[in-house]
């Protein structure tokens, strides 16, 4: 099975420890001829190599079991070095994926991740439920309502869009793995560059061994959807609770009249409750103005990068 082998080449390509995974699965087959299960090679492989394996084809499902789909390409490709090039037959330029290996471990959520996941849906409930909205302002107001004493409410936004800002900027340098995300980028930048000259030369054999590589590295999207999504999860769990806080000191009357009216820059007098920039009123667009500027200038001091090169 010529496609097995292509297949089985490209694994190794991508994966020099994928040789010793096949030399492992053979030897524990008898040469390909015994079914083989997880259970019997997981001393030496890992969960994401027996999952290439099955993903490539080079390993078919047999009933409950797996057997080897063509054990003699198996042999051939660990007698011979691995080749990194995947050759087309029609031209004489050969098509390099020198596609990196990316270690998706990294980027598995930790408990610790899926139960802030569920307390944001929860909290983001108040936005809608008052009783929600006013046990979550209650609550906060019991460590800003001392400040909240001395300083006035404008003020007050300020202070929690610079807390806000600070923690949400801390929060995207520590749990984003920037050099992942640029490799996952990379990758696909590099697949695209190659599937876009092979079409060019009007190589159909080459798009669809390029486009077999695309689908594995598909898996890459949700790669790094899982790296950008997990730090938002977290910034959501701390931040909602100061903004339904400020939701719950507007609407729930619990600002004093003497500082309900402001001379606000740009719009002049008006109250917290003005519409300012279509339904949003002054308090949402105060906070929102606050919290993105005070984080711009935080990532610039500390420079911190929120974004993959």
């Amino acid at each position: 099975m010529a496609r097995t082998a292509d297949k089985i080449e490209s694994l190794i390509a991508e994966d020099e420890e994928m040789s010793d995974a096949l030399a492992v699965v053979y030897d524990r087959t008898g040469g390909g001829s015994d079914e083989i299960a997880w259970g019997d090679v997981n001393d030496e492989l890992s969960s994401g190599q027996w999952g290439r394996l099955i993903e490539k084809d080079v390993l078919r499902s047999d009933g409950d079991e797996f057997r080897l789909a063509d054990p003699d390409a198996v042999v051939a490709a660990l007698e011979d070095e691995p080749n990194t090039t995947i050759s087309t037959g029609e031209t004489d330029t050969d098509i390099e994926l020198d596609v990196e290996d990316i270690d998706d471990d990294g980027s598995s959520w930790t408990t610790w991740d899926k139960l802030a996941g569920l307390g944001s849906i929860g909290l983001f409930l108040g936005y809608s439920q008052t009783p929600i909205r006013n046990a979550v302002g209650g609550f906060v107001n019991l460590f800003v309502g001392p400040l909240d004493q001395v300083l006035p409410f404008y003020v007050i936004v300020l202070v929690l869009a610079l807390v806000t800002g600070l923690f949400t900027t801390l929060l995207q340098a520590n749990l984003m793995d920037m050099e992942k995300m640029s490799m996952y980028q990379n990758r696909m930048k590099e697949i695209q560059e190659k599937r876009k000259e092979a079409k060019e030369r009007g190589d159909d054999e080459a798009i669809e061994r390029i486009r077999e590589e695309q689908m594995d590295a598909m898996g890459d999207q949700l790669g790094m959807f899982k790296e950008q999504f997990r730090p938002m999860v977290w910034t959501m769990f701390f931040t909602i609770p100061v903004f339904l806080w400020i939701y719950w000191k507007v609407f729930g009357g619990h600002i004093p009249d003497a500082e309900w009216q402001i001379v606000a820059p740009l719009i002049g007098e008006a109250t917290w409750r003005t519409g300012v920039v279509g339904p949003m009123e002054l308090w949402i667009v105060w906070y929102f103005l606050c919290s993105m500027g005070f984080s711009q200038i935080i990532r610039k001091s500390l420079n911190i990068q929120t974004t993959p090169t």
